[in-house]
């Protein structure tokens, strides 16, 4: 499972602990973080992880906008969205922008993990 990398995205580092102290109890390799959508897309056209959990709303560049430059270059990117509660349009935003699936905050481990199995197994 080492070679299931993931970059996490959230302008929170609290947030971004949180996650990561999930999946890598779970053997999932957190290669990378960003604090926003711009590094995101820095972070994921350097590391080339096998998903990214990224946050909706953030400064500089919102979630949706970050998944939209991941998926232009590069058709196959896997993304995660994440969102507080109450967020359902963005959340079908996010979809549409090519995530494929979401999680909602605060974060359920069972949850989190159910959706990273989901699509990088």
């Amino acid at each position: 499972m080492a070679d299931k990398t993931i970059l996490l995205v959230d302008d929170a580092a609290f947030m971004r602990m949180m996650l990561k102290d999930i999946l890598v109890k779970n053997g999932y390799n957190v290669v990378g973080e960003a604090e926003n959508g711009v590094k995101a897309i820095e972070k994921y056209n350097e590391l080339k992880p096998n998903l990214v959990i990224m946050d909706i709303t953030m400064p500089e560049m919102d979630g949706i906008k970050a998944t939209q430059g991941i998926k232009a270059a590069d058709a196959g990117a896997v993304v995660i969205m994440c969102s507080a509660m109450g967020q359902q349009a963005m959340v079908i935003e996010a979809i549409q922008a090519g995530a494929r699936d979401f999680i909602v905050k605060p974060f359920v481990a069972d949850r989190v993990l159910e959706a990273v199995q989901k699509v990088i197994g």
